[in-house]
């Protein structure tokens, strides 16, 4: 805790006054670019990977950077999702996963999910992804079949997104764009889904 206050005294004293016009002028409003939608993971900071200012991005985090299709939960992320699309008319919505997730090596080694619940449930959003490896990918070693999933995870969460009503309002008039990247942390790589190959691609 002495590390975070100690970031929050250096936050007061030097960050904020070095920024204080553009706080000021955040204080009456936000217009963000995008909804930026990530993993909880404590390894992935979204400003960082972008460069982005506060004010940019509205961001949404869980595990496994999970967009539960419209109707199946009532909840956060979905509130959070028409919120930006319909409030804020945020133009691009990023689904961003990374290497390495917990969640999807829980999603394929569940065991652990015994003492866990509620993370069991919510990972059932990811269900589709985990059958498309399973059913098509189970000859991959783990290492391979973690990466695969990583990236179907992004592709079912897009899928996902295009269930809800406010997303698919904005897609059919051409005001929204939705991306897929996956972020791989050893290297500051990003890969973003390219739809017609079907594939993830150097961004």
């Amino acid at each position: 805790m002495r590390k975070i206050l100690e970031g929050l005294s250096r936050f007061q004293c030097v960050a904020f006054p070095e920024a204080r016009e553009l706080f000021a002028r955040l204080a009456s409003g936000q217009n963000p670019e995008a909804l930026f939608l990530t993993c909880s993971d404590s390894r992935i900071v979204p400003e960082l990977i972008t460069q982005t200012k506060p004010g940019d991005l509205f961001i949404c985090r869980n595990a496994g950077n999970i967009a539960p299709a419209w109707g199946e939960t009532t909840g956060g992320v979905s509130a959070t999702i028409e919120y930006a699309v319909m409030a804020l008319g945020v133009r691009d919505i990023i689904v961003c996963g990374h290497s390495d997730c917990g969640a999807m090596k829980a999603l394929l080694d569940p065991g652990p999910l015994a003492r866990m619940p509620t993370v069991a449930l919510w990972l059932r959003h990811a269900e589709c992804a985990r059958f498309v490896v399973e059913e098509n990918y189970a000859h991959l070693g783990a290492q391979e079949r973690l990466a695969m999933l990583i990236e179907q995870n992004v592709v079912a969460q897009l899928a996902n997104l295009g269930t809800h009503p406010s997303v698919a309002s904005k897609l059919h008039k051409g005001e929204l764009g939705l991306h897929g990247w996956v972020y791989d942390i050893a290297t500051g790589a990003v890969k973003a889904y390219d739809r017609t190959s079907g594939q993830f691609l150097p961004l």
